[in-house]
């Protein structure tokens, strides 16, 4: 089957259960071999945001207490999973904004770790779209986003897997990542259900998403909150999250 086909099929399958309320659904799907959760956002009709901070200035730290939280004010969690790397105190390692806030700048310079691996690259999240855009090309066009998390390496740019990524590499992880569609209006976010290499991990973006922009935002300490398939990972403190938010049921 070939990789558009593939899309359209999975986008009908997670389409098929939505509500009015949100589009946004998750789905455990299988691409070569390997197992996947897939979650669907679509900017234009769900709130797809960003949190780090609660109104105390305290990391949320996880999802239970998010959701709670929305939920004490009638919302909801929908989807929800780790937005990149963080430091000890759980601050972002590179650029975020929320909310319209910047509260780290863009890093553009190569350094350590996965992070560094450049091209590395950062989700942008408008009104109505949802961008993953290699850094340089973001410093380019100044997108002036709402909501902004910056992670690496990136997984794909323009449908090329980044060259760093080897086939028989031996680096193995549980990953999560996110990719979007060319006019903004679709982002996919998955996760690994097993260690998976980047390679196969950017695979399973081009391959059974047939998107060309996708980002990684971590391995190991991956985590994803989806009620609908009964999963609330939980773990080490998270530092930035993302997810959808609903009106509570």
């Amino acid at each position: 089957m070939r990789a558009p086909r593939i899309a359209a099929v999975l986008l009908g399958v997670l389409m098929s259960c939505t509500g009015a309320a949100t589009a946004a659904e998750c789905r455990d799907v299988t691409h070569a071999g390997q197992g996947y959760t897939v979650c669907r956002a679509a900017p234009a009709q769900d709130e797809l945001r960003l949190f780090l901070n609660d109104d105390t200035g305290k990391p949320w730290g996880g999802f239970r207490r998010l959701d709670r939280a929305l939920r004490s004010k009638g919302q909801r969690l929908v989807f929800a999973m780790n937005a990149g790397m963080y430091h000890p105190d759980r601050s972002p390692v590179g650029h975020y904004i929320e909310d319209g806030r910047e509260t780290m700048p863009v890093i553009a310079s190569a350094g350590p770790g996965n992070f560094g691996m450049l091209p590395n690259g950062i989700l942008c999240l408008r009104r109505d779209r949802a961008d993953v855009m290699e850094t340089r090309r973001y410093l380019a066009t100044t997108p002036g986003c709402d909501h902004a998390t910056q992670s690496g390496p990136m997984l794909l740019i323009d449908g090329a897997l980044h060259p760093r990524f080897l086939p028989d590499s031996t680096s193995l992880y549980v990953r999560n990542g996110v990719g979007t569609a060319a006019d903004g209006r679709t982002a996919w976010f998955v996760m690994s259900e097993n260690p998976v290499t980047f390679f196969e991990f950017a695979q399973m973006f081009r391959d059974a998403l047939g998107v060309q922009q996708a980002l990684y935002l971590d391995g190991n300490v991956s985590r994803l909150f989806a009620p609908a398939l009964g999963r609330a990972d939980a773990g080490l403190p998270l530092g930035p999250m993302v997810g959808v938010v609903a009106p509570a049921e």
